[in-house]
């Protein structure tokens, strides 16, 4: 994609990392207190378990990322190193309570709460994220609330019990292009039925939402392609997006195909922002949570700016 051709230069089958996406070690007093609390009540977050590259700079701000519903997803998307399997309707019912303690304890000004696919439960897990909410506003009602959540079967009940926490964003991610969704998702995980969940959110909501979505580069993907799936998420009312390199996480998953450049990540944010998104964040570490405050706060911005005075 450099130089945004319409084709991806083969590369070899090791492609040593360039510069750009080495990272520090994560440093600093207030990693390592947060750490050092969570580990005490042995709570995780996703930060941590994802190797987020951004984390120092998130938790310095005050915002973290949780996983609830358990550590087994109900699908296999190829680029995914979530454990895959069939939970059997298992929930842990002190989960709300403990993601809520995590809050208060990280003193989080910020939460994004993202799951994994419960296609054992009939409502897709959507009552158990609503109680997961509902603990942490009740515990710290101060915080700004992110849901970063699966298709649901795109299912009305199950989307509409999730709105009824109100959170500030919900976001859920196309990942790639539609050509190649069936390669790198799961199969239920249909590229058109998440534009709709995306889409439909926004009408079933009683309050302002802002809608998010995220695309992985780096998978074989065109630039006509991306910038088609942009006009997509538009179409759909999306607000936001966040646009990253693909990272395998392992020899089991999807080769990366290409490690994009800094300066195409660039121009794609240029065409993004021409597309009317609220808020972009694009660049080779960018991740789904990525500044995610930040990003809340520019897009209510922007928003707020696109209002005619009366």
């Amino acid at each position: 994609m450099s130089e945004l051709q319409n084709s991806v230069t083969p590369q070899p089958l090791h492609v040593k990392k360039p510069e750009w996406l080495k990272t520090k070690i994560p440093t600093g007093d207030v990693f390592f207190d947060i750490k050092r609390d969570l580990r005490a009540k042995n709570l995780f977050t996703v930060c941590e378990e994802a190797k987020c590259p951004n984390i120092t700079e998130c938790w310095s701000t005050n915002t973290a990322t949780f996983m609830i519903l358990g550590d087994t997803c109900t699908r296999a998307c190829r680029f995914c190193n979530v454990k895959t399997g069939n939970p059997e309707g298992l929930l842990d019912p002190l989960e709300p309570e403990k993601t809520a303690q995590s809050v208060v304890l990280m003193q989080l000004k910020y939460v994004v709460l993202t799951m994994v696919d419960r296609d054992d439960l009939a409502d897709g897990g959507a009552a158990h994220v609503k109680k997961v909410f509902d603990a942490i506003r009740e515990r710290s009602p101060q915080t700004k609330l992110e849901f970063l959540g699966g298709d649901f079967q795109a299912k009305d009940s199950s989307l509409a019990t999730v709105l009824e926490a109100r959170p500030e964003v919900f976001a859920h991610n196309l990942e790639t292009v539609e050509r190649l969704t069936p390669r790198v998702r799961d199969a239920r995980a249909a590229y058109r039925q998440s534009l709709q969940v995306l889409k439909r959110v926004k009408e079933l909501a009683s309050y302002p939402l802002l809608t998010k979505s995220a695309l992985m580069l780096g998978l074989g993907e065109t630039i006509d392609e991306v910038i088609v799936t942009l006009k997509d998420m538009r179409a759909a009312g999306v607000d936001c997006v966040t646009i990253g390199q693909y990272m395998r996480p392992s020899k089991r998953h999807l080769a990366i195909k290409e490690f994009v450049e800094p300066a195409d990540f660039d121009r794609l944010a240029v065409i993004a922002e021409e597309l009317g998104f609220s808020s972009v964040a694009s660049g080779p570490l960018v991740r789904s949570s990525y500044r995610a405050s930040e990003f809340y706060a520019k897009a209510k911005q922007n928003l707020a700016a696109q209002v005619p005075s009366i």
